[in-house]
């Protein structure tokens, strides 16, 4: 049998009581695994990728998506240390722009070498392999990128916005 303390002079205490045993699935995902059997909802845009919320048509996708892919290309070589930054400041806003530049010389700091120089010969390169668009607007979209770099995985998510008819990148994140 237990015992509970005794409360402080002049103090209320209330002794709080567990009502319920826990649930089975505690520590899990409850996840609804039944199959959806239900015809699809109206006005649902079957065939747009992703989370667009813009119809697009494939041709723009399909150049968004090479740009972005050399973009992103280039961003991971230059935290890398394998180009310099000043190669995409023209299309990246500039506190984004001075955000990229300084993860450059960190890292080139860690390892050894000078930022947009190149680093040591036979080091593994940082590799974009997928990108995944969605368009919020004509003029706003979010990327998603794998970067591979050796066994390792990254993902990078980007948002760039078209500013004087071209698009800039106005976010960068690592993850």
């Amino acid at each position: 049998m237990s015992t509970r303390p005794a409360a402080p002079s002049g103090a209320t205490v209330t002794w709080l009581h567990a009502r319920a045993p826990l649930a089975a699935v505690q520590g899990t995902l409850a996840l609804d695994l039944a199959p959806l059997l239900d015809p699809p909802v109206p006005g649902a845009r079957p065939g747009l990728p992703g989370s667009d919320l813009v119809e697009v048509t494939p041709r723009q996708r399909e150049a968004l998506r090479e740009w972005t892919n050399g973009y992103l290309q280039a961003v991971v070589e230059i935290v890398a240390g394998d180009r310099p930054a000043s190669q995409l400041q023209h299309w990246t806003r500039r506190d984004v722009h001075q955000d990229l530049t300084r993860r450059a010389e960190l890292v080139a700091r860690a390892g050894g070498h000078v930022a947009g120089q190149g680093r040591r010969p036979g080091l593994a390169r940082s590799q974009v392999v997928a990108v995944r668009l969605s368009f919020l607007s004509a003029r706003t979209v979010e990327v998603a990128a794998h970067v591979r770099h050796g066994a390792r995985s990254r993902a990078v998510a980007a948002r760039f916005e078209t500013f004087r008819g071209r698009w800039v990148c106005t976010a960068l994140e690592f993850c």
